[in-house]
C-alpha cells in the first residue's frame, strides 16, 4: 500500500499549498466567526488589549558594554523597534531610549514582514551587530551586517541569504558560518551540516570550510566565547540533541577535541576554565554535576577529564538551572524543589571554587539572566505567580549582594483573593509528579471550577512559576483554576528525570499528565466536565496524546503548535533532531512504542472527544504545520466536534506581532470559558 493510500491528507503537508491554504482558511473563518460572535469575546478581548498594550508595560533589557539593550513593540511599533538607553536613565520613571533600528520602516521600505529575531555584537568595540531577521516568524533568517554608530546597514557589508543559518564574530573582520551551502550541504533535520569562515571583502562562496558533518547529524557550528577579555574559538558538531562532540582552537590554532562525555553540554569560560555540566553519572560524579576543565589541559586527553574540579553538585532536588558571567564572578541559577535561587561562586587559582548563596525574593523564582564580564554588574529579576515580575542590578563583588530595584511590572489582575498551593500525584508507575495550583482562598472543593492544567514535559524544560499577567485577569481572577504540571520528560529534578522518559518510556509523560488530572479532580478543585489541559510543541503532543488516551477525563483541549503525527515526524521540517528524545519510527520496535500514543494514528470514529481547540502557524519550520491540519482533518472526518485556528505568520512561537498575540489568546480564552463554565 503506498504512503498517499495509508494517509490521504499528506497534502496537508504541503505548507503554502493552495489546496492547504484554503483548507486552513475555511477553518479560520469558521472559529473566528464563532468566537467573536460569543459576548465573552469582546471583555476578554479588552482585557487581553489594554493590559498588552499598556503605558505602563517594563521594557525588558539586556546588558552589554555597559548600557541596556530592548527591542519593544507598541500600537505605533508593531513590527518593532531595537533601541538602547543608559542604566542611570533606564531607572527613571521615562526612559531616554535611543532607537537603533526601526522594524517597520525596513520592513516598509524593503516591503517584506521582517520579525525580529536578535543581534550579535563585535567585539571589542561593539560598533556593529549581525541582524537576524525573519520573513513572518520562521526559524529561517536573513544575516545583515549594521553599524550601530550610523545606525544603518553595511554597504557591501556581509549578508548571508535566507536559511535557518547560524553565523558569529570571529574577529573584526571573519565570520564563522553554516548555512545552506548549496546541494547536500544541510542535514536531514534541515540545520547546517558545513561551517566555514568567511572573510570580509570576498564572496560568500569563497569561504573556507572549517569542520563537516555528517548528513545525519544534527548541525555543525563554530563560535567565539571570550574569558577575561580575550577572545577563544570553538566548533562543535552535535550529533544528535544530546550528543556533542566539542573542539577546542588552541593557540597554534590546532583544534583539540574536548574529552568531555558526548553527552556532556559545555556552558562557559571562566577564568581559564571551560564549564562542563554533566547529563549522564561519570567518574563517581552525579548527572547534573558542573565541572571546571582548564583549557590548558585539553590536550591531556581523559585525563583532563578525571582532574576536572567541580563546581556545583546536584542532590535529589537542587539542580543548576542556568547563570551568568561576570569579571570575576559566576552567578549561578539554582533549582531547589522547582523553585530558584542564586548563588555567587569565586573562584582562586588553581582549584578552589568557593559558593555562597544570594537573597532575592522567597519562595519563587530568583534568577540571573543577564552579566557583563568587562565588569561584576549582573541583571536579576525575581517573580511568582502572584507577584509582577522585579528587575534588579547588582555588583558581584559586593560582599553584602545588595541589589538595586530598576524596575517592577505593574500589577495586571487582582490576586488578593488568592493563593498558590503545591501537590503531588502518583503517576502509574508509582512516581510521585508534583505540580502547582493558583485558585481562590476560599475555594470550596466541590468539582464546580473551570481548571487549566498547562504542561510541556520534554527536551528538559522546567516548568517554573511566572507572574500569570494577563491571563491572571481573564482567568484566575475571575474564579478559574489554573494548574502547572512538572512532568517527567522536563529538568525541574536534572537529567534523570528529563531521561526516565525517553524513547519507549515516552509513554510515562501522558501517564504523569492524567495522573495530575485524576487528583485535581479527586481533591475536589474540578471535575471532567470544567477541566481543560493545554501545551504548545512538545506540549502540543502532550495533549494530543493524553486526550486521546483519555478523552473521558477532559471538558475541552488547546493544542498548540503541536507535533500530532508521530510516524512522520522525522520526515518534517527539524523532526529528525529529535529522535534522541521520541525514537525512530522506521525501527519496527520503536514503532509499536509510538503507536501506542500517536495522537493522530489513535483518533478513532467511535471515541467521545472533548471539542477540541487547535492552534498552529503556517510560518512554523520547525514543527510542521501539517501536523495539526492533518489532525483537525481527520477529526472532521471521523465526525469529531473541533475548531482550529492557523494564523499566517508567527513561527513556531505562533505570532510575529502584539495584534496577533491578542487575536490568539482571546480565541483560546474564550473557548475556555464557553467549554467549562
Amino acid at each position: 500500500m503506498s504512503q498517499s493510500e495509508q494517509d490521504p491528507y499528506l497534502w496537508l503537508e504541503e505548507v503554502e499549498g493552495a489546496k492547504a491554504l484554503d483548507f486552513a482558511k475555511a477553518e479560520n473563518d469558521v472559529t473566528i466567526k464563532h468566537f467573536k460572535s460569543n459576548p465573552d469575546f469582546k471583555n476578554i478581548e479588552a482585557d487581553y488589549r489594554k493590559i498588552f498594550f499598556a503605558k505602563d508595560r517594563v521594557p525588558a533589557v539586556t546588558l552589554t558594554n555597559g548600557e541596556l539593550y530592548n527591542f519593544w513593540q507598541d500600537e505605533k511599533n508593531l513590527r518593532g523597534v531595537w533601541r538602547k538607553t543608559s542604566i542611570a536613565s533606564y531607572q527613571t520613571a521615562n526612559p531616554k531610549w535611543d532607537v537603533i533600528l526601526d522594524l517597520d520602516a525596513v520592513s516598509k521600505t524593503e516591503n517584506e514582514n521582517w520579525v525580529w529575531k536578535g543581534a550579535s555584537f563585535r567585539r571589542p568595540g561593539y560598533d556593529r551587530v549581525l541582524l537576524h531577521l525573519s520573513r513572518g516568524g520562521k526559524d529561517a533568517v536573513v544575516v545583515r551586517e549594521f553599524d550601530l554608530k550610523t545606525k544603518s546597514f553595511v554597504k557591501d557589508g556581509f549578508f548571508i541569504p535566507e536559511s535557518k543559518t547560524n553565523a558569529s564574530w570571529k574577529d573584526q573582520d571573519t565570520l564563522f558560518v553554516g548555512t545552506d551551502w548549496g546541494a547536500g550541504s544541510m542535514t536531514t533535520s534541515g540545520y547546517p551540516r558545513i561551517v566555514k569562515t568567511w572573510k570580509r571583502g570576498t564572496p560568500l562562496t569563497s569561504a573556507e570550510t572549517l569542520a563537516e558533518a555528517n548528513t545525519t547529524d544534527m548541525s555543525a557550528y563554530a563560535y567565539t566565547l571570550y574569558d577575561e577579555g580575550k577572545p577563544f574559538y570553538f566548533h562543535q558538531i552535535r550529533k544528535g540533541f544530546y550528543s556533542t562532540k566539542l573542539w577546542y582552537h588552541d593557540k597554534s590554532g590546532k583544534a583539540v577535541l574536548v574529552p568531555k562525555p558526548d553527552d556532556a553540554e559545555s556552558w562557559s569560560l571562566f577564568k581559564g576554565n571551560l564549564l562542563i555540566e554533566l547529563r549522564s553519572d561519570y567518574n563517581g560524579m552525579k548527572a547534573g554535576t558542573l565541572l571546571a576543565v582548564p583549557l590548558d589541559n585539553l590536550e591531556l586527553g581523559e585525563k583532563a577529564m578525571s582532574q576536572a574540579q567541580v563546581v556545583f553538585a546536584p542532590t535529589d532536588k537542587r539542580f543548576i538551572e542556568g547563570g551568568c558571567n561576570t569579571k570575576n564572578h559566576m552567578i549561578m541559577v539554582v533549582s531547589n524543589n522547582v523553585l530558584t535561587q542564586m548563588e555567587k561562586v569565586t573562584f582562586t587559582p588553581p582549584n578552589i571554587w568557593k559558593s555562597e548563596p544570594i537573597a532575592l525574593g522567597s519562595n519563587g523564582m530568583a534568577s540571573c539572566y543577564d552579566g557583563d564580564d568587562d565588569s561584576d554588574t549582573y541583571l536579576a529579576t525575581y517573580t511568582d505567580f502572584l507577584t509582577p515580575t522585579s528587575y534588579y542590578m547588582a555588583n558581584a563583588s559586593d560582599p553584602k549582594n545588595k541589589f538595586t530595584l530598576l524596575k517592577q511590572a505593574a500589577k495586571r489582575f487582582d490576586s488578593s483573593s488568592l493563593t498558590t498551593s503545591r501537590f503531588e500525584a502518583t503517576s502509574k508507575d508509582g512516581t510521585k509528579i508534583p505540580y502547582f495550583v493558583v485558585h481562590k482562598k476560599d475555594i470550596k472543593l466541590d468539582g464546580s471550577h473551570p481548571t487549566l492544567q498547562y504542561g510541556y514535559g520534554g527536551f528538559q524544560q522546567s516548568m517554573t512559576p511566572s507572574y500569570l499577567g494577563a491571563f491572571g485577569k481573564v482567568w484566575a481572577e475571575k474564579g478559574g483554576v489554573y494548574v502547572l504540571t512538572n512532568l517527567r520528560g522536563g529538568g525541574e529534578f536534572g537529567p534523570k528525570w528529563h531521561q526516565a522518559v525517553l524513547k519507549e518510556n515516552r509513554y510515562k509523560v501522558y501517564e504523569d499528565n492524567i495522573a495530575i488530572s485524576e487528583d485535581l479532580i479527586a481533591r475536589g478543585f474540578t471535575s471532567a466536565e470544567h477541566l481543560a489541559i493545554s501545551g504548545g510543541s512538545n506540549g502540543g503532543l502532550l495533549v494530543g496524546a493524553t486526550v486521546t488516551l483519555r478523552p473521558d477525563l477532559y471538558k475541552a483541549a488547546v493544542i498548540g503548535v503541536p507535533l500530532l503525527d508521530m510516524l512522520r515526524y522525522h520526515k518534517l521540517l527539524a523532526g529528525a533532531s529529535w529522535m534522541d528524545e521520541y525514537g525512530n519510527p522506521d525501527d519496527p520496535e520503536m514503532r509499536k512504542a509510538i503507536l501506542k500514543y500517536s495522537p493522530y494514528q489513535k483518533l478513532s470514529p467511535t471515541a467521545k472527544y472533548p471539542e477540541v481547540f487547535v492552534m498552529t502557524s503556517t510560518k512554523d519550520d520547525r514543527v510542521h504545520p501539517g501536523h495539526a491540519r492533518k489532525f483537525v482533518a481527520r477529526m472532521k472526518e471521523q465526525k469529531h466536534p473541533v475548531y482550529y485556528y492557523e494564523n499566517t505568520e508567527g513561527g513556531h512561537a505562533g505570532n510575529a506581532n502584539i495584534e496577533q498575540s491578542i487575536l490568539w489568546e482571546s480565541l483560546k480564552t474564550t473557548y475556555l470559558w464557553e467549554k467549562l463554565k
